[in-house]
């Protein structure tokens, strides 16, 4: 079945008009379906929460960068224009962005004057264009530059990501008959389920013992690890060695609550990052996950690593 893509266009409105309508032609011509376009003109926090509702809902963001740095919004000091980047960045959503070069915007500029070049926020428009063209981007002379874009970027993305698209009703299967087997599957699923707590419940013994002897075994091996401890964490002291299990037992609580990447974070928290955390995870003790809205990561204990921890502190109460 064919999936069209919706395509959400951002750019500065006045100055980039035959732009914008040359790239919703190509992207019709690509048989997907442009969005946003005339249809939003950002110039207010309410506007600017639809148009990401809208970006929300398509499968594409592309980004048309003139001349003009556009409406800028009150309390950040960006532009709706750059708000919009950002927000597509920020939730991961693929895209692409064509930026007008030198040559061209001088051209523009004598033909249309100073309506289409920017006056007010030069440095801005100057630093978000350096963003732009750090991500994938190409520049564009004409509308047929913008044109080739389309057409070669939005195939390129349709197939190295998994995205859903839109597809016509008539190429949609008749599920009808499928109706029955569905419901058949439902009830051997009910069956299976009171099967597997029946059986559940007669190896949780042998389970529990499994799991004693596994702990055991692996506190051995986290205590044959050594990690050397750099000297910028702890006062300055060269060659301190610690065992892997020594300091799992001893940052427990900050590996509940998660260790990240991001920036700003005292040393040893990177120390734990980066060379404390993968060697528990090799042993299923934690997980590195992608945070949700955010680009850095975080390492999280795993179940494996809860009932450790609570199988130590029962052994300690024990012995």
């Amino acid at each position: 079945m064919r999936k069209r893509l919706q395509v959400f266009i951002s750019s500065t409105y006045i100055d980039l008009i035959e732009e914008r309508q040359a790239a919703v032609g190509a992207v019709l011509k690509s048989g997907h379906i442009p969005a946003g376009m005339e249809l939003f003109n950002a110039s207010d926090k309410s506007q600017l929460e639809i148009i990401k509702r809208w970006i929300d809902e398509s499968d594409v963001y592309m980004l048309i960068l003139g001349g003009r740095y556009g409406s800028v919004e009150p309390e950040s000091g960006i532009s709706y224009t750059e708000l919009e980047y950002d927000y597509a960045l920020e939730i991961e959503k693929p895209l692409f962005a064509v930026v007008i070069n030198e040559n061209a915007l001088e051209e523009k500029i004598k033909k249309h004057g100073s309506s289409v070049m920017e006056v007010s926020n030069p440095s801005e428009l100057k630093l978000f264009r350096a963003k732009v063209l750090n991500n994938m981007s190409s520049f564009f002379e004409d509308i047929k530059d913008i044109r080739l874009a389309v057409m070669e970027s939005l195939p390129e993305i349709a197939s190295t990501r998994e995205l859903a698209g839109w597809i016509s009703g008539n190429e949609i299967p008749d599920t009808k008959g499928l109706v029955d087997e569905i419901a058949k599957l439902n009830n051997d699923v009910k069956e299976l389920t009171k099967q597997n707590s029946i059986l559940s419940n007669k190896v949780g013994q042998y389970t529990k013992v499994t799991n004693s002897s596994e702990f055991d075994e692996l506190e051995k091996i986290l205590n044959s690890i050594e990690v050397k401890i750099p000297p910028n964490i702890i006062d300055g002291r060269e060659n301190v060695i610690q065992t892997l299990f020594v300091l799992f037992e001893t940052v427990q609580e900050t590996l509940v609550t998660g260790v990240t990447n991001q920036s700003q974070q005292h040393e040893s928290v990177y120390f734990l990052y980066n060379n404390v955390c993968p060697k528990l995870q090799i042993h299923g003790l934690v997980q590195n996950e992608k945070v949700a809205s955010v680009r850095w990561r975080r390492f999280s204990i795993t179940k494996k690593g809860q009932d450790f921890l609570a199988y130590l502190e029962k052994k300690k109460l024990t012995s």
